[in-house]
């Protein structure tokens, strides 16, 4: 008997020291998959479960700062420290983003500094003494370097050429006076370019984000969330890129900073139509205004992927109507990503076009070849890499940084 009796002790103890655990554990699992707080009376405050694992970020507890950052990166992030009356509550530094007027002024800055091809290319050689055929080919070549598309080039040639000889021209103010009118037709001032950001009666706006791999659809969802709560608009994401490894813990910390929750699943691979339905119905249940979808990097010669991504579009479907379809390219791809934008319309109703690393402006001329060829319009630009270097495009104002 005395034998046993260390052994049995021992397992006594062992099970107290479980018991304490489990109740832990339980508590983390609830505090992890809790709803945001509540907005209204009518809002949800208890725990709630999916049958898929999908889980919602809690938006930071308690704001102990609120900082516009100047191009911060990712790693930035830091757990500020605890006050006394939020004890036992996770503080996260809470960011102010930019206004929309402040980014479009360093967008503008930034555009005008770079290695503008395009412009100044174009005034020197419409501004020579003598505009013969060799001229005006090499204005032709220049507007073709520069991803305009041959139909776009043609006709910008055609007018240019008219007024010049009508004109008679020569100086380089009335060259510029021209070629500024002439390259804002093309770019097409009458296109709508707003976002469809308001709130329905009883839906959210939705708005999904596609695009191939490697185009920055993740960053720039955290980006356009910077730009909408910049605009007082209350928003959730949603991480329906369910495929790439770390992308919903990428996109919940680009909400965090924000103070935006983020619909993610919990389980690799998980279906990504599944996790924009819980994302959607979690953003009816919070009465917010905005839901943003991002989707997997779809390539667009595997058939399967495309399937996929309209099969998410209509899931989402049966709960709210899809306001947005906003392609994400990557300017420096030339016409490859005409390509893509073609690929993507014939699958989804492409809405707008999100065009990224625009600084490289010798491919600014992609903006009119996509619009020409979809109708449809490019409705943000981003120039860099920091947090608030995305904003909406302005016609006016991307003609004249190509021509300073």
């Amino acid at each position: 008997m005395n034998d046993i009796l260390p052994i049995i002790l021992a397992i006594l103890a062992a099970l107290v020291v479980i018991g304490g655990l489990i109740p832990v554990f339980i508590k983390t699992r609830r505090n992890i998959t809790k709803y945001p707080g509540a907005r209204d009376a009518n809002d949800p405050v208890e725990p709630v479960h999916s049958a898929g694992g999908t889980l919602v970020e809690d938006r930071p507890a308690v704001t102990a700062e609120r900082k516009a950052p100047d191009a911060v990166d990712l790693e930035d992030l830091e757990t500020a420290e605890v006050p006394d009356d939020a004890a036992g509550l996770e503080v996260i530094a809470v960011e102010t983003p930019l206004p929309v007027a402040g980014r479009l002024t360093r967008l503008r800055e930034r555009l005008v500094k770079s290695n503008n091809i395009l412009g100044k290319g174009l005034l020197a050689l419409l501004s020579s003494d003598k505009i013969d055929e060799d001229v005006w080919d090499e204005v032709e070549e220049t507007l073709l370097l520069a991803d305009l598309g041959t139909e776009p080039t043609m006709q910008l040639v055609d007018a240019l050429r008219e007024r010049v000889k009508v004109l008679g021209t020569r100086t380089p103010e009335h060259v510029k006076a021209l070629l500024r009118e002439e390259l804002i037709k093309l770019v097409d001032p009458t296109m709508d370019r707003s976002l469809r950001t308001e709130r329905h009666a009883d839906t959210p706006s939705v708005m999904m984000v596609v695009g191939v791999n490697g185009v920055g659809k993740t960053t720039t969802v955290g980006k356009l969330a910077r730009v909408l709560v910049a605009e007082d608009k209350d928003v959730l994401l949603g991480a329906a890129d369910t495929f790439r490894a770390a992308a919903a813990e990428q996109l919940a910390t680009w909400g965090q900073r924000v103070g935006v929750p983020t619909v993610k699943s919990d389980v690799d691979g998980a279906d990504p139509a599944s996790v924009a339905y819980e994302a959607v119905k979690a953003g009816i249940d919070q009465e917010v205004d905005v839901v943003m979808i991002d989707t997997a990097g779809r390539l667009q010669n595997k058939v399967g992927l495309m399937d996929e991504l309209s099969k998410v579009k209509r899931v989402i479907e049966k709960l709210a109507e899809v306001d947005e379809v906003l392609l994400v390219l990557d300017a420096t791809t030339g016409q490859n990503g005409l390509n893509q934008a073609r690929v993507f319309s014939e699958v989804v109703n492409i809405t707008g076009i999100v065009l990224t690393k625009l600084d490289g402006t010798a491919k600014g001329g992609i903006v009119v070849a996509i619009q020409k060829s979809l109708g449809v319009p490019v409705k943000l630009i981003g120039l860099g890499e920091g947090a608030d270097d995305l904003a909406p495009f302005e016609v006016e104002s991307f003609v004249d940084a190509l021509l300073n």
